[in-house]
């Protein structure tokens, strides 16, 4: 059986478990979702009612927590909007349909609650199945007026970016700070770190924009 149900205490051991085990490796050797997970549920910026876990047979399997972000147009005027990272599912468990479940949940809450869109950075290959499409369709740019690649946006209401120039700034929540990360990391289980193809593939993908 599948639940989705807000993450409790007694789950942040077992997300925080699972998120390292779904990215150790994937972006570089090692990671630092896990404790990224650890400290953001702290943070003013963070959204309870939008951390969520999926539970498959009383097994919590999945997870994602969103944060509050922001959109200020060239007038100034400032929207705010929702991003979510990490999302987590056992290596053991991914394509199998889960990671979709527990998204389209998120984003249906999302809009209950009021938010209009939801930007993320992230591989296009994983997210435009899920309605999300390049920032520069929605003339949305960083604070430096560029559109990176990874930059998606899904609209959660018809017409709520209206065609004028957005720009984009992100919870301070997501700034990792490697070092602590790592002292963290060293607490826990030993894994391998180790190079993988997918950590190039990053690199050159958070690299590049759409023109």
């Amino acid at each position: 059986m599948i639940e989705i149900r807000n993450e409790t205490e007694a789950d942040y051991a077992a997300v925080e478990s699972i998120t390292r085990r779904a990215f150790y490796n994937i972006y570089m050797p090692g990671c630092t979702e896990h404790y990224l997970v650890h400290v953001m549920r702290s943070h003013a910026d963070f959204i309870p009612a939008l951390d969520f876990v999926l539970e498959l047979d009383g097994r919590v399997i999945g997870n994602v927590m969103y944060t509050k972000a922001w959109l200020t147009d060239e007038s100034g005027a400032e929207k705010e909007i929702c991003t979510f990272g990490p999302v987590s599912i056992l290596p053991e468990y991914q394509r199998k349909g889960y990671g979709k479940l527990l998204l389209e949940h998120s984003f249906c809450a999302a809009a209950a609650l009021g938010y209009e869109a939801i930007v993320i950075f992230g591989s296009p290959e994983n997210y435009v199945g899920r309605g999300f499409q390049s920032c520069k369709k929605f003339n949305v740019c960083t604070g430096d007026g560029r559109y990176p690649a990874a930059m998606l946006v899904k609209a959660l209401k018809a017409g709520a970016l209206d065609g004028r120039r957005w720009f984009y700034r992100g919870s301070p929540a997501m700034n990792v700070d490697e070092a602590a990360a790592q002292a963290y990391d060293d607490t826990l289980e030993r894994l391998e770190k180790k190079w993988l193809p997918s950590q190039e593939e990053f690199y050159i993908l958070s690299r590049s924009f759409v023109e």
